[in-house]
């Protein structure tokens, strides 16, 4: 028995249906390069004073820093990247911040360093309470957290229901860690940070061409199209 051919209907149906899909993971894929600038305060660690700032791997409430540590915020339009996200524009110097500031029993102190940004990454309506970083020593309890430390000297702190600092001596009034994909939004006039270590090169999803996402669901519209073909011809003999 001769099997019946498929209807060219049945095969442009089946054929759109793959090509479908396969834009549908396409743009899936790529979502996220579209939006990968946030505007909210990163957190860093200066460790104990060397002068390089690395991108905290856990947010002040669970960080507890040591004495003689140095912890920096920096409030700006940037990825959400170690390699990637605005570092604060002073070095992260425990002696110039807490140098002045005697050690005491029972107490630790940390250098904290505020970077407020710059005004093109201020919400709008709103801009940094001042142009330099401002500098503090906390003498806080020992097992006290950074969160505790910045409350102790930059108050009042703002957060959402995350968990996640919003505001730091009440700036920005509001927002809160907001997505920007707009290119003119993301532009910032950013001071290399003096001590901080050379950044590691770009990743694939960095803007400066095709991100993975993208190229990975164009390959599944050719897989897909080129399958369709193949079991349209196999089903024909």
């Amino acid at each position: 028995m001769r099997r019946r051919r498929p209807s060219p209907t049945a095969l442009g149906s089946a054929l759109g249906a793959a090509l479908t899909l396969g834009i549908a993971l396409a743009v899936l894929a790529a979502g996220p390069a579209l939006a990968s600038s946030y505007r909210y305060w990163s957190f860093w660690d200066g460790g104990s004073g060397g002068g390089t700032w690395s991108y905290a791997t856990t947010g002040p409430s669970l960080a507890r820093p040591a004495d003689g540590s140095v912890q920096g915020f920096r409030f700006a339009v940037s990825r959400d990247a170690g390699a990637e996200a605005a570092r604060p524009r002073a070095a992260a110097d425990f002696a110039a911040v807490c140098g002045a500031t005697p050690a005491a029993e029972g107490t630790k102190r940390v250098a904290l360093v505020i970077d407020f940004g710059v005004p093109a990454d201020a919400p709008a309506g709103e801009g940094p309470p001042q142009e330099s970083p401002r500098t503090a020593c906390a003498q806080v309890a020992p097992q006290a957290t950074a969160a505790e430390a910045l409350a102790s000297v930059a108050k009042p702190l703002r957060y959402n229901g995350a968990a996640l600092l919003c505001a730091i001596a009440g700036y920005p009034q509001q927002g809160c860690g907001e997505p920007i994909s707009s290119p003119q939004d993301t532009a910032r006039a950013q001071t290399p940070d003096p001590g901080a270590a050379s950044a590691p090169a770009a990743g694939p999803d960095s803007g400066t061409g095709p991100s993975v996402g993208l190229l990975a669901g164009i390959a599944a519209v050719a897989a897909l199209a080129a399958a369709g073909v193949w079991q349209s011809r196999r089903r024909a003999r």
